[in-house]
């Protein structure tokens, strides 16, 4: 791997975590409830609290899929 190659993944991966965190800013700006979805699990007790949001996780995977897979394809052409 030379080095453009190595800048360019970077540069990529540079893109992609800025979009995330753009789309992640925008939707605490709006309210959208990440992290307070149906599906997310909060347990707490008297010594401590468990907090393990799925049902974000799984729609924030998906997202990233069909993201990726639409960059993938334009850098394919």
């Amino acid at each position: 791997m030379n080095m453009e190659t190595l800048a360019r993944y970077l540069m990529i991966g540079g893109v992609i975590l800025f979009l995330v965190g753009g789309g992640l800013y925008l939707a605490a700006r709006f309210g959208l409830p990440l992290g307070r979805l149906p599906g997310d699990i909060r347990i707490e007790g008297e010594n401590g609290s468990f907090y393990f949001p799925i049902t974000t996780s799984i729609l924030i995977s998906v997202v990233l899929t069909i993201v990726l897979n639409v960059i993938a394809r334009l850098l394919k052409k």
